[in-house]
């Protein structure tokens, strides 16, 4: 979160652009979430969402190609309206890819309240800020992998031994408490070594 802040502060201060927004793609809907902006919408984040394809960030993760905008960004053909979002009055839009190794990520788009011509090195600079947020987007969610994966095997290794069971029938244990409980298998896995831990403490 901490980088996400510094790229946002990053894009803005290349562009002296009014705001940044970060929308990121939720890959099985096919939507991109409003889920950073530099100017407060605590009530706006994670509920404002576009298909891919529609409107200009839409667009943008469509094709994959960055897109500037002089003034008027709210009449362009690819333009939708968020009556909720103050940015849509804004006139100049500058909107640019965020990608990882594996593909697109999200969109970043950065506003001006006037008209701005956006000039090479801000496109280039922006897309790059794409790039990057893109890795770090990566590299958290790969951590996130290889934590959930500690605990997986941590509960596993609990219910092997409590149980003598095999490792495949600790882990569909787990599975089907799960989907039983309708809880994830990271909760699943964090209750059993909770209880571990209490019943060791006794």
């Amino acid at each position: 979160r901490t980088e996400g802040c510094g790229r946002r502060q990053a894009a803005t201060d290349v562009t002296q652009a009014d705001s940044c927004l970060i929308y990121l793609l939720d890959k099985e809907k096919k939507t991109l979430i409003l889920s950073a902006s530099k100017n407060p919408h605590p009530n706006l984040l994670q509920k404002i969402s576009l298909k891919v394809g529609e409107g200009i960030t839409g667009w943008v993760a469509k094709t994959k190609i960055p897109l500037a905008i002089t003034k008027t960004a709210y009449q362009h053909p690819h333009f939708k309206l968020f009556r909720k979002l103050p940015e849509d009055k804004f006139e100049a839009f500058l909107s640019a890819p965020i990608m990882d190794r594996t593909g697109l990520v999200g969109v970043i788009n950065v506003q001006h309240e006037k008209p701005h011509h956006h000039t090479d090195t801000e496109v280039r600079t922006l897309t790059a800020l794409g790039k990057l947020v893109g890795a770090a987007i990566e590299n958290a969610l790969l951590s996130e992998q290889l934590a959930s994966r500690k605990l997986l095997d941590r509960a596993k290794g609990i219910l092997m031994q409590q149980r003598n069971l095999s490792e495949p029938k600790a882990y569909e244990l787990i599975r089907n408490q799960s989907m039983n409980r309708r809880k994830s298998i990271k909760d699943i896995c964090e209750a059993i070594i909770m209880l571990d831990n209490l019943n060791s403490s006794i």
